[in-house]
């Protein structure tokens, strides 16, 4: 059975840091591209982050504009895991943050090219 379990959300000041992680299961994780996509309240899903299964190196990263420079994706394929480090937060980064897995090479910014998705966990940033 597939599951992926995200945690590390909470309340937090504006300017302080929190490390969402995702546990993943019941599927060959080391071969998938995962992602972090958000959505607050009357938004849509949006796309965060992702990261490659394939690269010469600790994988290939893509980040929404918005949170570039201040979030971090990245994996550990030992524990089946991927983090997403977010920094510098700010209040309109409040939104229940999804882990999500692509079967592809590289993690597409699609919502709908993802396979699979975790319940998500609440981010909420004070002012």
């Amino acid at each position: 059975q597939v599951q992926l379990v995200e945690s590390g959300g909470g309340l937090v000041q504006a300017g302080g840091s929190l490390r969402l992680s995702c546990a993943a299961s019941g599927f060959t994780f080391s071969r998938y591209a995962m992602g972090w996509f958000r959505q607050a309240p009357g938004k849509e899903r949006e796309f965060v982050a992702s990261i490659s299964w394939i690269s010469w190196n600790d994988g290939r990263t893509s980040y929404e504009d918005s949170v570039k420079g201040r979030f971090t994706i990245s994996r550990d394929n030992a524990k089946n895991t991927v983090y997403l480090q977010m920094n510098s937060l700010k209040p309109e980064d409040t939104a229940v943050y999804y882990c999500a897995a692509d079967r592809s090479v590289v993690g597409g910014l699609v919502a709908s090219e993802y396979d699979y998705w975790g319940q998500g966990t609440q981010v909420t940033v004070s002012s």
